[in-house]
């Protein structure tokens, strides 16, 4: 049985994975927007080097989450354009199985490649290496949270007539405790001051996602095709 449970798991995350490189400007968008967005920001807000590094955690932060969001309107209409989403929910396969894999591939394609790319992004706005440390691990742990709980919300509006403009406008309010303890985080870092509870808080609600948003997404799943 666990086996089994692999198998889906792996075959979902695979299949996604698979269909993203078909199409290669789905993978490219996220990473392209993720580094307009966050190097318009010197042009608005001045060039001045050390308010840009006391802003660039806020930066990186916003536009990491936008950027991770971006894709998310993609993550089942293809699915349900093919018709597989009815054959999955009607098909004896585990729903939470299929919800958590199609939500890892979402984090692989976009969560972290845009953790990646922040790297140089981060040292280019002139942040520190440990402040780049800690910024990067509360993006890891941020990211991922976001493509869990997006995938719920991703379920339930695909398929609907705006269904874009509704996503964003439910997806958007929460994500809103994870970007205020990223962004703590890497600001306390730059400030010399411990990150420890914030990391921690943001690990909690990864934990607390990869629990129960699978579950929301097999329940979302079932509704969109009640």
């Amino acid at each position: 049985m666990r086996n089994d449970n692999s198998t889906i798991l792996i075959t979902v995350v695979a299949r996604d994975m698979l269909r993203t490189a078909r199409s290669q400007t789905e993978a490219v968008y996220p990473l392209v927007f993720f580094a307009l967005c966050v190097l318009m920001f010197p042009f608005a807000i001045g060039s001045d080097a050390e308010f840009l590094e006391r802003m660039a955690p806020g930066i990186l932060w916003v536009s990491a989450l936008l950027a991770a969001a971006l894709s998310l309107e993609n993550l089942f209409r293809g699915d349900y354009q093919e018709g597989t989403l009815e054959l999955m929910v009607v098909s004896n396969a585990p729903l939470v199985l299929i919800g958590l894999g199609k939500s890892f591939a979402h984090w692989l394609l976009s969560g972290l490649p845009v953790v990646l790319m922040s790297v140089p992004l981060g040292l280019a706005l002139g942040i520190d290496p440990d402040t780049l440390l800690t910024l990067v691990s509360s993006l890891l742990l941020g990211t991922l949270t976001i493509s869990l709980v997006g995938a719920a919300v991703s379920a339930l509006t695909v398929g609907l007539r705006g269904g874009g403009m509704l996503l964003a406008l439910l997806i958007l309010p929460l994500y809103i405790p994870i970007l205020i303890f990223g962004a703590a985080a890497a600001g306390n870092a730059a400030r010399g001051l411990p990150a420890d509870a914030e990391l921690y808080f943001l690990a909690g609600l990864m934990i607390l996602a990869v629990t129960l948003a699978p579950w929301a997404t097999a329940a979302a799943m079932r509704i969109r095709m009640s």
